[in-house]
């Protein structure tokens, strides 16, 4: 087994954390233990994650239940602080990851022993679909401190990170939360890479759908707080920030365009079916 420890936030996510967790463990380097947080659901949610406790070893799947609904970052930094291992990855209830994510990784920190977070792609496909093919040959992306930031180039399940780390999701923030942290942790000097491996799954597009990323209009918002933010904290100089306030403007336009484009020709085919 790996030293890690998988952190999963759970917000009514009862019809999608078995294949979730399933999905961990499947790993061909298994994680030591998985954090299932149940963020006050106050549905069938928290009985769920015992019943998917219970289908695995004694221990190897933990249920941590939070009193009330506290948002993602609240979520995840109760896992983090109940990690007992070395390394903390995170996955979302309704994602996957690919069988050979956490040794391909673990491998990449074995090469290259000062890194501190490492991600890799992602991709969008069905539940049902079967695990992406690897891309060869693996190559290691480290990203330089003067990342403008103008985007996150980390999908959320796809980091592992030292739990020693003396950073945390902002409690106070429930979108953009790990555009804010990745951000800190890069920005601040610390080794940040990236493998060129789809190694998990989205199974809803990540942008123009339901759920708090749905939110376009409110996401942009999210991300130009936290380059504010960021530049308040002295990680973004003046020049970087606003080039990213331009940069993030552009790309939140053409999304807008792209989804506007998918409607008008679900409605237009709809109307020709009718």
């Amino acid at each position: 087994m790996a030293s890690v420890s998988v952190v999963v936030p759970c917000f009514r996510c009862a019809h999608t954390i078995a294949p979730a967790v399933a999905s961990v463990a499947a790993q061909v380097l298994r994680p030591t233990e998985v954090l299932l947080v149940d963020d006050g659901s106050g549905d069938g949610t928290l009985e769920q994650l015992h019943r998917v406790a219970r289908a695995y070893p004694p221990g190897w799947v933990k249920v941590i239940a939070m009193p009330h609904n506290g948002g993602p970052s609240a979520a995840r930094n109760r896992g983090w602080e109940s990690a007992s291992q070395d390394w903390v990855a995170f996955l979302d209830a309704d994602d996957s990851w690919h069988p050979q994510k956490l040794k391909l990784q673990m491998e990449a920190l074995a090469r290259d022993p000062e890194i501190a977070l490492i991600a890799h792609d992602m991709n969008v496909q069905p539940r049902s679909a079967p695990a992406p093919a690897l891309k060869h040959p693996l190559k290691l992306r480290v990203f330089p401190r003067r990342l403008l930031m103008l985007r996150s180039p980390f999908p959320t399940a796809s980091i592992m990170l030292r739990r020693e780390l003396p950073f945390r999701f902002d409690e106070a923030r429930w979108r953009a939360e790990d555009f804010m942290l990745w951000a800190q942790i890069l920005l601040s000097g610390h080794r940040c890479a990236k493998l060129n491996q789809v190694l998990a799954s989205w199974h809803k597009p990540p942008f123009g759908a339901g759920g708090l990323s749905g939110d376009m209009a409110a996401m942009f918002e999210a991300a130009r707080d936290v380059r504010k933010t960021l530049h308040a904290q002295g990680l973004l100089n003046w020049w970087q920030w606003q080039l990213g306030e331009a940069m993030s403007l552009v790309r939140y336009t053409r999304r807008r365009l792209i989804t506007f484009k998918r409607r008008h020709e679900g409605l237009f085919l709809a109307r020709r079916n009718a």
